[in-house]
Parts: structure tokens; sequence; C-alpha cells
């Protein structure tokens, strides 16, 4: 059985890859390559401006962005966040900014060393409207209908099971209530030798899917008013020589690709129907 087929065996090397970087042992995407020698610019590079990173703890940036979902959600003042795979929080402390004293934040992710800084950066840096949750993302520790719009940066390609992720976001959500997402998706079909890669599936290459995928899984799952957004991914031209996932995909690719001719970033917005017909 291929390595992608087998579900507990990919959870389980994506939590042990990014507890590893939680704890300082790994940098950049959980690949063995580093995205960045300097987060805040790798940070800038995806849109974030500096007037955000300045309201976001530096121990949270953990260059593990493939985009600024944050850019597109157009949080207001009083709302109810979810942040999908909050990793150390990077994310949601910037929504806790925006939606303020009167809103609230909630990060779930699956790995417990990434929780534990999350809470100890909210903690040491009197962040009172976030909170943090052990859950997976096919199955969110979140009520039904309680939440206004959910985010997610680079985490849902990791899903083996994407069409309940995008079940779950529906279910959360309040009528009325929308999704801002940034992630990996695919111009075209990757080798089968690189989507069977354990490096490429933890560097949040090998479970991508097609960029038109993203729109049906959104639309499978009850959402309206979805737009997509590509851009290309500026963290592959800094993938460190000799990085396993470099490795692994220069020898699978065709003769003259690059990763970059299959993989970009791409942005999502959806919206759940104000009245939802039974």
């Amino acid at each position: 059985m291929k390595f992608r087929e087998k579900n507990s065996e990919v959870s389980k090397v994506v939590r042990n890859a990014y507890g590893k970087i939680a704890k300082g042992d790994l940098s950049g995407c959980g690949c063995g390559c580093s995205c960045s020698s300097d987060s805040k610019e790798f940070a800038e590079l995806l849109g974030y401006t500096g007037n955000e990173l300045s309201v976001i703890p530096d121990e949270a940036n953990l260059a593990l962005s493939c985009g600024n979902p944050t850019s597109i959600a157009a949080l207001k003042q009083g709302e109810v966040v979810l942040d999908l795979g909050s990793g150390a929080g990077f994310d949601c402390f910037l929504a806790a900014a925006r939606v303020g004293n009167t809103g609230r934040v909630i990060g779930v992710d699956m790995t417990p060393e990434m929780l534990e800084k999350a809470r100890s950066i909210a903690e040491c840096d009197n962040i009172n409207n976030v909170e943090f949750r052990l859950g997976e993302i096919e199955n969110l520790p979140v009520a039904d209908n309680s939440v206004d719009v959910v985010i997610s940066n680079c985490v849902i390609n990791l899903s083996q099971d994407k069409e309940r992720v995008f079940r779950e976001i529906y279910r959360v959500l309040k009528q009325g209530g929308r999704i801002a997402v940034s992630d990996m998706a695919l111009t075209r079909e990757l080798p089968e030798s690189v989507k069977d890669c354990v490096e490429a599936y933890v560097g949040c290459v090998a479970g991508a899917v097609l960029i038109e995928k993203y729109r049906e899984l959104a639309e499978a799952a009850g959402f309206r008013d979805v737009y997509l957004d590509v851009k290309q991914y500026p963290g592959f031209s800094s993938l460190s020589e000799g990085s396993p996932v470099e490795k692994a995909i220069a020898e699978a690719l065709e003769s003259g690709m690059t990763l970059g001719d299959y993989v970009v970033s791409v942005y999502l917005k959806a919206m759940k129907p104000h009245e939802i017909s039974e």
C-alpha cells in the first residue's frame, strides 16, 4: 500500500514533523527545507504588511504560510473566527487584533507541541480573546452554526479527507458565514513518485489538489459565491539545496520542469447561504 493511502500513517508523520518544528528541531514547512532565513521577510513576500506583522508575536511566525488568508477575510470587530491548523497562532493573533475584545478567535491544531507554544505566547503577550483547542480539521471540536469566519493557511492540503474538511467548515459556520483560505494547489497532476513521497507530503506538496478541485470541494459542501485567486508561491525559490523534498521532487519531475510548474498558492473565498433549503 502506498504511503498516501495509509491515513493513520500520514497523520502520524505530519503530526511528528510539525511537533519538531514547534520545538525548534526542524525548520521551514516540515520537509527539511528552510523557506526563508528570515521568517518576517518571508511573511512579507506572502503579502503580510509591516503593520500586520507588528501585532503578531515574533515567536508565532514559524514560516509555515503559503499566503495571507486574513487579507481576504474582511474581519470585523466582534466576530468569531476559527483557524484550521492554527500552529503557533500566527494568523490567530492577527485575527484577534482585527476582531477586538468583543470578538473571539479559536485555533484548532492536532499537534500538542504547537498548541503548547501558541498558548504560551498568548499568555505571555496577554492576548485574551484567543483560545487553542486540540483536534483534527476533519472532526472540528466546535459547535454547529457558531462561527462567523473560518480561515486556514497551508493546512487543508495535508488532509486525507478534504471533502470532510469542507463539510465540517460548513457545519460550524453560521448562516451567512464565510471562509477565507490560502493553500497549495496544482496546475497539473504530480508524478506518482512525488505523490507518494513522504517529504513532499509533509512539505505541503504531495497532498495538494488541482486548482479547480478546490472550487468543486467548496461547492459540493454547499458553499456559494466561490472565488479563487491563483498566485505564484515564492517559497520554492528558497528551498534549501539538497533538502529531502528538493531531492525527491527533482528526481521525479520531467526534464526541465520545476516545482513551480506544478504547484501554486491559491486563495479561496466562499459563503454559507443565509437561507438554507432543506
